[in-house]
Parts: structure tokens; sequence; C-alpha cells
């Protein structure tokens, strides 16, 4: 049983199936958390993964999320993004999952590949972020047969509206996944 109070803002408002099948957040984004994601994504500080992978740890329903799932996939950045930032805050977060859980799956770093130039979510309003990201992603040709049937198990730091995670899900469904849920370290509540 998933406490409500860890799932992500996406999965408490939606009525109709999705592509993610669940969600779990660890905490609510706002202070202190709110600054911490900030210097981890922004401010060149990747070492904070292991604080914020110990929370997401501790989200009631996050361990059997990972005992559960075949593998960690994280949310892709573009390539310019990630040259300009110098890493990826998601994979940084699968990492330091792996070296903390007793039972982690293995992470596929690649297994998604994100399409195009969108702009960066954080940047844009409610609505724009609900339609930046449609068709964003696409599952790895060469991780077709590893995907088949499986249960994914998305990673990210926040989630906002969920439309990242949503299309991302998608896409690997459209890749042969079976079940995908997300675990992120903060999520914004739903208003």
């Amino acid at each position: 049983m998933v406490l409500q109070g860890s799932v992500c803002g996406e999965c408490l408002t939606r009525t109709a199936p999705a592509p993610l099948d669940h969600c779990l957040a660890a905490v609510d984004y706002a202070y202190p958390w709110d600054d911490l994601i900030a210097r981890f994504k922004f401010r060149d500080e990747p070492g904070l993964a292991g604080v914020l992978a110990e929370r997401m740890l501790a989200a009631p329903g996050a361990t059997a999320a990972l005992t559960q799932s075949d593998w960690l996939i994280p949310i892709p950045l573009n390539p310019q993004r990630l040259v300009s930032r110098g890493y990826n805050q998601a994979w940084e977060l699968v990492k330091a999952v792996q070296a903390r859980a007793q039972r982690a799956p293995p992470g596929l770093a690649d297994a998604l590949v994100r399409l195009g130039e969108a702009p960066d979510q954080h940047s844009l309003p409610r609505e724009q972020r609900l339609r930046n990201l449609r068709g964003a992603f696409a599952a790895a040709p060469h991780h077709a047969d590893a995907l088949r049937g499986t249960r994914v198990l998305l990673i990210d730091d926040v989630s906002t509206t969920g439309t990242t995670l949503q299309s991302a899900a998608l896409a690997l469904k459209q890749g042969g996944a079976a079940q995908v849920r997300g675990l992120v370290v903060a999520r914004t509540l739903s208003h």
C-alpha cells in the first residue's frame, strides 16, 4: 500500500488510464528541498545526489517499487543541456539510489532518447508544460530486447505537472515495457 502523501500530483488528479502506472515522490517541492534540488540541478552540485537518493529510498513504497522493477531508467537531458550542465541529474540519482539500496535493479542510462529541442519545463507556465514534451522521448532501439515485457522505474528529480514522466512512460511502453512507474525526489502539490 502506498501512502497518499508520497504519490505525485499527476497520479493524485488523473482519472483516465495513463502511460505511467504509478509515481512516488519522497517530499513536497518546498523548503528546504526546493533549494537543495536547485543546487543539485543548476549550481553544479552533483554530490547532493546521495542526500536526495536517501530521501527517495525513505519514501513509503520506494523499496517495493525498486524490488518490483527490472530496470532503473533516468529521464534524459537533451544533448546541449547535458553538455552545458556536465551531468544528467536523473542519472546521478539512479547511481546514488543503486549505491544505497540493498536491492536495486540495474540502470539503463541510454534507454530513452530525448527528441528535438524543447524549452526547459521549469521555465514554462503550467499550460505550456502540459504540451511542451508531447512526443519528446523515444525508447532507444538498441534496448528493444532488454525492455520488452519488463517493469521499469523511471527516475527524475521533480514532478510538477507529470508531463515529463507521462511522455517518457509512453515512449517506454511503445518500446515494449510492460509497466512503468516513477520515483522522484519531489512533487509539486496539486491545486
